[in-house]
């Protein structure tokens, strides 16, 4: 199984890299919770409804946990923890959470482990490889 990718041309006015070419991931699919269940389901003995009530009591769990500050981590998944986005202050008494902080965000850093070859791969991409999506047209001939 591959990740797909498009070319991009980067467009924006008075980026140092205007008119280069990037690729950009083209997710081929939406897969929801109802879905997993069912694979789930075919590969032990809980049923579609047991893995669904796990999923929906593991979003209630982290969403306490996360709400009280702390990190959560699902080993061999993942950790995820809360992040702000804040706007400067001009001393730290002038501060307040009222006035700078901007938002809320939810970081998630996957479990990485290490490669035959030694390198640091996060464990959900691991045998991970890309090709170009198919359903799009790009002129990938020089340019004047």
């Amino acid at each position: 199984m591959s990740v797909r990718y498009k070319l991009v041309q980067n467009n924006r006015e008075g980026s140092r890299t205007r008119g280069k070419w990037y690729a950009r991931a083209v997710p081929v699919g939406v897969i929801r919770s109802e879905q997993i269940a069912e694979d789930i389901e075919e590969k032990c003995s809980l049923t579609k409804s047991d893995v669904l009530g796990v999923i929906t009591e593991l979003v209630t769990q982290m969403r306490k946990h996360l709400l009280a500050g702390e990190r959560v981590i699902l080993d061999g998944f993942g950790g995820f923890k809360c992040g702000i986005a804040t706007s400067p202050a001009d001393s730290a008494k002038d501060f307040t959470p009222t006035k700078n902080v901007k938002s809320v965000h939810i970081i998630f850093q996957p479990t990485v482990k290490k490669s035959a070859d030694g390198k640091r791969v996060k464990s959900l991409l691991t045998g991970v490889t890309v090709e170009e999506y198919g359903m799009y047209h790009v002129d990938k001939e020089e340019q004047p």
